[in-house]
Protein backbone atom coordinates (compact mmCIF):
# COMPACT_ATOMS: atom_id res chain seq x y z
CA UNK A 1 0.00 0.00 0.00
CA UNK A 2 2.71 2.66 0.45
CA UNK A 3 4.56 2.08 -2.27
CA UNK A 4 1.08 2.76 -4.40
CA UNK A 5 1.01 6.03 -2.07
CA UNK A 6 4.15 6.92 -3.12
CA UNK A 7 4.02 5.79 -7.03
CA UNK A 8 1.17 8.49 -6.95
CA UNK A 9 2.77 11.23 -5.03
CA UNK A 10 5.52 11.08 -7.54
CA UNK A 11 3.19 11.07 -10.64
CA UNK A 12 1.61 14.50 -9.06
CA UNK A 13 5.35 15.70 -8.69
CA UNK A 14 6.05 14.45 -11.63
CA UNK A 15 2.84 16.07 -13.81
CA UNK A 16 3.70 19.41 -12.21
CA UNK A 17 7.34 19.38 -13.47
CA UNK A 18 6.63 18.79 -16.38
CA UNK A 19 3.43 21.13 -16.81
CA UNK A 20 4.05 23.93 -19.14
CA UNK A 21 4.71 27.56 -18.14
CA UNK A 22 1.82 30.21 -18.44
CA UNK A 23 2.45 32.46 -20.96
CA UNK A 24 0.26 35.86 -20.62
CA UNK A 25 -1.70 36.97 -23.80
CA UNK A 26 -3.14 40.08 -23.83
CA UNK A 27 -4.42 42.64 -26.38
CA UNK A 28 -4.86 46.48 -26.72
CA UNK A 29 -8.04 45.88 -28.62
CA UNK A 30 -10.29 43.65 -26.24
CA UNK A 31 -9.99 42.54 -22.37
CA UNK A 32 -10.31 38.97 -21.94
CA UNK A 33 -13.67 37.76 -22.13
CA UNK A 34 -14.66 40.90 -23.78
CA UNK A 35 -15.85 41.89 -27.04
CA UNK A 36 -13.36 41.64 -30.26
CA UNK A 37 -14.15 45.14 -32.36
CA UNK A 38 -16.03 44.76 -35.44
CA UNK A 39 -12.56 46.21 -37.33
CA UNK A 40 -10.77 42.46 -36.14
CA UNK A 41 -14.05 40.59 -38.16
CA UNK A 42 -15.72 39.58 -41.19
CA UNK A 43 -17.95 43.05 -40.54
CA UNK A 44 -14.23 45.11 -40.63
CA UNK A 45 -11.16 45.04 -42.03
CA UNK A 46 -10.48 40.88 -41.81
CA UNK A 47 -7.53 42.27 -39.65
CA UNK A 48 -5.63 40.32 -36.70
CA UNK A 49 -6.02 42.44 -33.39
CA UNK A 50 -2.54 43.43 -31.57
CA UNK A 51 -1.17 40.36 -29.19
CA UNK A 52 1.23 40.64 -26.31
CA UNK A 53 3.16 38.30 -25.01
CA UNK A 54 4.69 37.93 -21.50
CA UNK A 55 5.84 35.09 -19.65
CA UNK A 56 7.49 33.20 -22.56
CA UNK A 57 10.14 30.45 -21.21
CA UNK A 58 13.29 31.37 -21.83
CA UNK A 59 14.30 28.47 -23.22
CA UNK A 60 11.79 28.59 -25.94
CA UNK A 61 12.64 27.76 -29.24
CA UNK A 62 9.93 29.20 -31.21
CA UNK A 63 6.16 30.20 -31.09
CA UNK A 64 3.01 28.72 -32.52
CA UNK A 65 -0.29 30.91 -32.02
CA UNK A 66 -3.94 29.02 -32.90
CA UNK A 67 -6.92 30.61 -33.43
CA UNK A 68 -10.09 28.79 -33.08
CA UNK A 69 -13.93 29.11 -32.41
CA UNK A 70 -15.05 25.89 -30.45
CA UNK A 71 -18.60 27.55 -30.48
CA UNK A 72 -18.93 27.06 -34.53
CA UNK A 73 -21.59 24.95 -35.89
CA UNK A 74 -19.87 22.26 -37.11
CA UNK A 75 -17.11 22.10 -33.71
CA UNK A 76 -14.20 23.46 -33.56
CA UNK A 77 -13.08 25.82 -36.48
CA UNK A 78 -9.20 26.89 -37.23
CA UNK A 79 -9.25 30.83 -37.68
CA UNK A 80 -5.31 31.06 -37.78
CA UNK A 81 -2.21 29.25 -37.38
CA UNK A 82 1.31 31.09 -37.01
CA UNK A 83 4.24 28.99 -36.09
CA UNK A 84 8.05 29.33 -35.58
CA UNK A 85 7.30 33.04 -34.34
CA UNK A 86 10.69 34.17 -32.12
CA UNK A 87 10.53 33.48 -28.62
CA UNK A 88 11.89 36.35 -28.09
CA UNK A 89 8.75 38.37 -29.87
CA UNK A 90 6.82 40.47 -27.06
CA UNK A 91 4.42 41.96 -29.72
CA UNK A 92 2.31 40.61 -32.88
CA UNK A 93 1.28 43.83 -34.39
CA UNK A 94 -1.91 44.22 -35.97
CA UNK A 95 -3.03 43.03 -39.16
CA UNK A 96 0.30 41.29 -39.25
CA UNK A 97 2.14 37.76 -39.41
CA UNK A 98 5.41 37.91 -37.54
CA UNK A 99 9.03 38.00 -39.66
CA UNK A 100 10.27 34.58 -40.62
CA UNK A 101 7.01 32.74 -39.00
CA UNK A 102 5.06 30.63 -41.23
CA UNK A 103 1.28 30.32 -41.58
CA UNK A 104 -1.16 27.63 -42.44
CA UNK A 105 -4.41 27.27 -44.06
CA UNK A 106 -7.24 28.04 -42.03
CA UNK A 107 -10.74 26.23 -42.10
CA UNK A 108 -11.74 28.78 -44.38
CA UNK A 109 -9.73 26.93 -47.06
CA UNK A 110 -6.99 30.25 -47.11
CA UNK A 111 -3.50 31.06 -45.87
CA UNK A 112 -3.15 33.68 -42.73
CA UNK A 113 -5.75 35.09 -40.22
CA UNK A 114 -9.62 34.76 -40.85
CA UNK A 115 -11.74 36.93 -39.11
CA UNK A 116 -14.53 36.24 -36.30
CA UNK A 117 -17.58 35.50 -38.44
CA UNK A 118 -20.20 33.71 -36.73
CA UNK A 119 -23.71 33.26 -38.67
CA UNK A 120 -25.55 33.50 -35.66
CA UNK A 121 -25.10 34.43 -32.26
CA UNK A 122 -22.31 35.43 -30.07
CA UNK A 123 -18.86 33.00 -30.34
CA UNK A 124 -15.92 32.64 -28.33
CA UNK A 125 -12.39 32.78 -30.20
CA UNK A 126 -9.87 31.75 -28.43
CA UNK A 127 -6.17 32.98 -29.16
CA UNK A 128 -3.59 30.33 -28.02
CA UNK A 129 0.16 30.78 -28.20
CA UNK A 130 2.22 28.22 -27.17
CA UNK A 131 5.74 27.94 -26.88
CA UNK A 132 7.74 25.07 -27.81
CA UNK A 133 11.12 23.35 -27.62
CA UNK A 134 12.16 23.26 -31.08
CA UNK A 135 11.62 25.02 -34.33
CA UNK A 136 8.86 23.06 -36.73
CA UNK A 137 9.22 21.37 -40.02
CA UNK A 138 6.22 22.22 -41.61
CA UNK A 139 5.36 23.37 -44.89
CA UNK A 140 3.57 26.65 -45.43
CA UNK A 141 -0.08 26.17 -45.45
CA UNK A 142 -0.18 23.44 -43.37
CA UNK A 143 -3.57 22.30 -41.60
CA UNK A 144 -4.45 22.41 -38.34
CA UNK A 145 -4.03 19.01 -37.92
CA UNK A 146 -0.35 18.88 -39.10
CA UNK A 147 0.65 21.76 -37.00
CA UNK A 148 -1.01 19.75 -33.50
CA UNK A 149 0.67 17.21 -34.89
CA UNK A 150 4.12 18.41 -35.14
CA UNK A 151 3.64 20.27 -31.86
CA UNK A 152 2.63 16.66 -29.69
CA UNK A 153 5.42 16.36 -26.81
CA UNK A 154 7.21 19.92 -27.49
CA UNK A 155 4.95 22.51 -25.61
CA UNK A 156 6.61 23.67 -22.53
CA UNK A 157 4.74 27.02 -22.54
CA UNK A 158 0.82 27.71 -22.82
CA UNK A 159 -1.17 30.89 -22.70
CA UNK A 160 -4.84 32.12 -23.97
CA UNK A 161 -7.29 35.18 -24.38
CA UNK A 162 -10.50 34.70 -25.31
CA UNK A 163 -12.55 37.05 -26.89
CA UNK A 164 -16.37 36.92 -28.44
CA UNK A 165 -18.22 38.12 -31.31
CA UNK A 166 -21.30 38.10 -32.52
CA UNK A 167 -22.85 39.85 -35.92
CA UNK A 168 -25.95 42.02 -35.54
Amino acid sequence: MRLYALLGVLAIIGAKAYAPAPIQVTSSAFSPGGNIPAKFTCSGGNANPELHLSGVPPNAVSLAIIVDDPDAPRGLFTHWLVWNIDPKTTIISENSTPAAAAEGTNDFGKLGYGAPCPPRGTHRYFFKVFALDTRLHLKRGAKRADLDRAMRGHVIGRGELMGRYGQR
